[in-house]
């Protein structure tokens, strides 16, 4: 059991390994059943995280037992193990819709896949941000492939500008790290928030240049104002498993800035305590208003669903800038409800694509679909979600993050950018819906049926969100007490510090 926090890092990586050596680099149908194998099993052992860490159990895995804050750690407490668990949902909804032959539109579709989510898994448990760059790294280099995966002039567009600014970003991470750990001696989190309680002068000034520089490039990561442009043209261009398993990468970065922005620039960080405070409001206001104008100008589906991610970005941006462990909570759940959703709508997006010819998921007129009917029903509960429409999941997030402004001013930006945000995203799902499915004339071309599996996968994740409904009550309570659990590591950052297997919160 001791070993359970590395298995979700390894696990993918060695079948990502085993698939590159014969005769499983030769063979696509024993990739596909050896990756379904590694991510039934990650996820088996995400769900086993997730259990010990509600019984209030942070596992602290120490690589060679090297002793913290020397050796390499991996944390799996509340909050990265919700993380791992909501990354192996969606990878395995992806998985199986790209079995339907998006894997044969290039290479090492199934490797790539898994090095991906070994890089994104390892980024939610490192405990210390040398390795959070490590990962971000390994996660990022698999992406550049992916989005370039089966070719095409518009995929080779869209990597440019990805692999350029994230280039761009792992630089301006690197000078970060090196300035955080000239001024601490450090780069473990725990220990990160114990000695930058202490610092002033030239020393507080330099770690706030650091910490600043992290909020960029962790801001870069999430898509938000002014660093989002990248997102709509690099998910709308990419192939749907890619784009819905991308639905987790802006997560990533929504991720970091909580875990280092509450536990080591928190409450408790002395002067430099709220670092990131004044900024993130008038960002996250931003950043809602760009997505949803960008919704209402979007000329495909999945342009739409892209500009709807930045929205729901700035949404989780202004619960975190609100600042309490309710407010997180809530962003918890509108992250869950977030990520599920988004990967469906790429899905879905791509399956009426295929039934609309050369049309495409354009909103232009065309031939009624052939299986219009089940696809018309996936969107509409796709676009209600998404919306944030009773009574599904997306309405139970925003009310949860707008029942946490509670000052006025906090009631006036936050209530003001998503009610507005929200009846933007209404008109834009409404247009597009109506001209998909409304704005059709004489009956289908000639068509293949989709093959089962591809709706199977669209209405697997699309039933998360009545089941986190269905389950609010004790979904909620695990993201409260997820919160909670950051908040009392941001006072107590020594519960990151100490032997395997520690209780705390």
């Amino acid at each position: 059991m001791q070993h359970l926090p590395i298995l979700p890092v390894l696990i993918p990586m060695l079948v990502a390994v085993l698939m590159l050596l014969p005769p499983f680099s030769t063979t696509l149908n024993r990739q596909r059943a050896i990756s379904f194998v590694g991510v039934i099993a990650t996820l088996a052992v995400s769900i086993q995280l997730i259990l010990i860490a509600d019984s209030g159990i942070i596992n602290i895995y120490q690589l060679g037992n090297w002793q913290a804050p020397f050796g390499i750690v991996l944390i799996a407490d509340r909050l990265s193990s919700l993380m791992i668990l909501l990354t192996m949902v969606l990878a395995f909804g992806a998985l199986l819709y790209g079995v339907a032959a998006d894997d044969r539109t290039g290479m090492f579709f199934y490797p790539l896949f898994m090095f991906q989510l070994m890089g994104i898994n390892g980024a939610f448990l490192t405990g210390d941000i040398f390795n959070l760059f490590v990962f971000f790294e390994v996660l990022l280099l698999a992406s550049y492939a992916l989005v370039v995966h089966g070719g095409g002039k518009q995929k080779t567009l869209a990597s440019v500008h990805y692999v350029t600014l994230n280039l761009i970003g792992s630089a301006l991470f690197l000078f970060a790290l090196g300035i955080m750990y000239g001024v601490l001696g450090t780069l473990n989190i725990a220990d990160m928030a114990v000695k930058v309680r202490t610092l002033s002068g030239a020393d507080k000034l330099l770690a706030q240049v650091g910490g600043m520089m992290l909020l960029l490039v962790f801001g870069l990561k999430s898509a938000m104002f002014p660093l989002h442009f990248w997102l709509s043209r690099t998910y709308s261009s990419v192939s749907a498993p890619v784009a819905a398993l991308f639905a987790i990468m802006t997560k990533v970065g929504i991720y970091s800035i909580l875990r280092i922005f509450t536990v080591v620039f928190g409450d408790h960080a002395g002067e430099l305590a709220n670092l990131a405070g004044a900024w993130l409001w008038p960002i996250a206001i931003l950043t809602i208003a760009i997505g949803a104008i960008g919704a209402l100008a979007s000329q495909t589906l999945r342009m739409l669903v892209s500009n709807l991610v930045i929205v729901s970005v700035g949404t989780m941006l202004c619960a975190l800038a609100i600042n309490t462990p309710e407010s997180a909570a809530a962003a918890l759940y509108y992250l869950i409800h977030s990520t599920l959703i988004t990967g469906a709508m790429f899905l879905l997006a791509d399956a009426i694509a295929e039934q609309r010819g050369k049309v495409l998921d354009r909103f232009a007129r065309s031939r009624r679909m052939c299986q219009s009917l089940p696809l018309g029903i996936a969107f509409s509960l796709a676009a209600v979600s998404m919306i944030g429409l009773p009574p599904f999941s997306g309405f139970l997030g925003k009310v949860m993050i707008l029942q946490t402004a509670v000052e006025p001013s906090e009631i006036a930006w936050a209530w003001s950018a998503i009610l507005i945000a929200s009846l933007m995203g209404v008109i834009a799902m409404s247009r597009g819906g109506s001209t998909m499915f409304w704005r059709v004339g004489g009956e289908p071309n000639f068509c293949e049926m989709l093959p089962t599996v591809k709706l199977v996968a669209v209405f697997f994740l699309l039933a998360m969100s009545p089941l986190l409904v269905i389950f609010g009550g004790q979904i909620t309570e695990f993201t409260t007490q997820t919160a909670t659990q950051i908040y009392q590591q941001a006072e107590n950052p020594h519960m990151l510090l100490p032997s395997l297997n520690t209780k705390g919160g």
